[in-house]
């Protein structure tokens, strides 16, 4: 039986709010940088949040305004300089230079070394009441956001070139896109962690494409799986103590490997099939 303090205990309620604006702001988001093939952009940004988050911690303000500072200006340094260069080296450059600063930060003090070490691996269980209302806050924007660009967003997505005979702004969209993944990396560095950030984003959604093609119920799939891998470790966590992290990766790495073994079996399945009827 579990404790009921689990479901009662303020910071336990705070933990719950806040991993479940988490994990629905990862679904929908995440949905897109899998389809996009922007995982390594959706790596960065984190980092370069968590550079920012330590730069407030030493100056002993907000670590939300440094994460989101750090985060939406690696993402439109991506989003404009990608244009010029190779995206993937300007993404790469975005990363060393920011780990560069944050670990700058991280040796000018030591005092803060505990509120630097929660912006790597999160603090699920230790998020204030302002910080609930911050996250839900910055959320419900970057939905409204994600929500106005979806169809192009989508188009462009699947079809660059359909999209730019259409009309579409593709460049300026991605821009767009990357400012609202580096907007969400705000918000889910605090709550998971800047290394656990990427693994919300990409696993439960790297899961629901192996099962559907279906967009509309790729993110019906990826929302049940964000949530439920947060459910769980939540869980897990508050019963073995351990870090939630482990558990945030564990699980989605063991819902990755469910959905490509379902993959594997379906699309033998159906090889099998056409061979029965060919002979």
């Amino acid at each position: 039986m579990l404790d009921t303090g689990i479901f009662t205990q303020s910071f336990m309620i705070h933990a719950w709010i806040g991993g479940t604006i988490v994990a629905i702001l990862s679904a929908f988001i995440g949905f897109f940088v899998v389809i996009r093939g922007s995982s390594f952009a959706a790596h960065t940004l984190p980092q370069a949040g968590f550079a920012g988050g330590a730069g407030a911690v030493l100056l002993n303000i907000n670590p939300l305004y440094g994460l989101a500072a750090f985060a939406v200006g690696g993402a439109l340094l991506i989003g404009y300089l990608g244009n010029k260069e190779r995206n993937d080296v300007i993404t790469a450059l975005t990363l060393v230079t920011t780990l560069g600063t944050g670990a700058l930060f991280l040796g000018l003090t030591n005092k803060y070394a505990t509120g630097a070490y929660a912006l790597l691996f999160g603090q699920i269980v230790g998020i204030s009441s302002d910080q609930v209302v911050e996250t839900a806050v910055l959320g419900i924007v970057c939905l409204l956001c994600l929500a106005f660009l979806y169809r192009p967003l989508l188009l462009a997505s699947v079809s660059r070139e359909i999209a730019e005979a259409r009309g579409v702004p593709v460049r300026l969209l991605e821009i767009c896109f990357l400012v609202i993944v580096g907007l969400a990396a705000a918000i889910i560095v605090p709550v998971v962690g800047a290394l656990l950030c990427f693994s919300l984003l990409i696993a439960p959604n790297a899961a629901s494409v192996y099962l559907t093609s279906n967009p509309s119920k790729a993110m019906a799939l990826s929302l049940l799986f964000s949530l439920g891998n947060v459910w769980i470790s939540i869980v897990l966590a508050y019963i073995s103590g351990w870090p939630i992290g482990f558990f945030v990766s564990m699980t989605g790495a063991l819902l990755y490997a469910c959905a490509r073994t379902v993959h594997y079996i379906r699309v033998k399945n159906i090889k099998l099939k056409a061979g029965i009827i060919h002979c």
